[in-house]
């Protein structure tokens, strides 16, 4: 199975508005693995891995964001790792 794997930050009014959780209940729905958590500098961080069309599908998502947040820009770049499960971090 071809596996796609990238690093997204999240910048904008992007915590305090439940993004992460938003992503993670994404990732569940396309089936990815990977991990998200906010960052002391304001933005959310997120390493997404799964087929390449559901990594483009919940790029997409993560350009909208919840109801609540306001996006003003997601930057992606080649990811790295192996993961099976999706998860929350703490932030860092």
């Amino acid at each position: 199975m071809n596996m796609q794997t990238r690093h997204l930050i999240i910048t904008g009014r992007v915590q305090g508005v439940g993004f992460r959780q938003y992503l993670a209940y994404k990732a569940q729905q396309f089936q990815i693995s990977g991990w998200v958590r906010n960052c002391h500098d304001g933005s959310v961080a997120a390493m997404i891995q799964g087929a390449p069309e559901n990594v483009a599908a919940i790029i997409e998502r993560a350009k909208r964001g919840p109801r609540n947040a306001s996006v003003t820009d997601v930057t992606v770049s080649e990811g790295s790792g192996n993961y099976s499960t999706f998860i929350i971090l703490p932030t860092e």
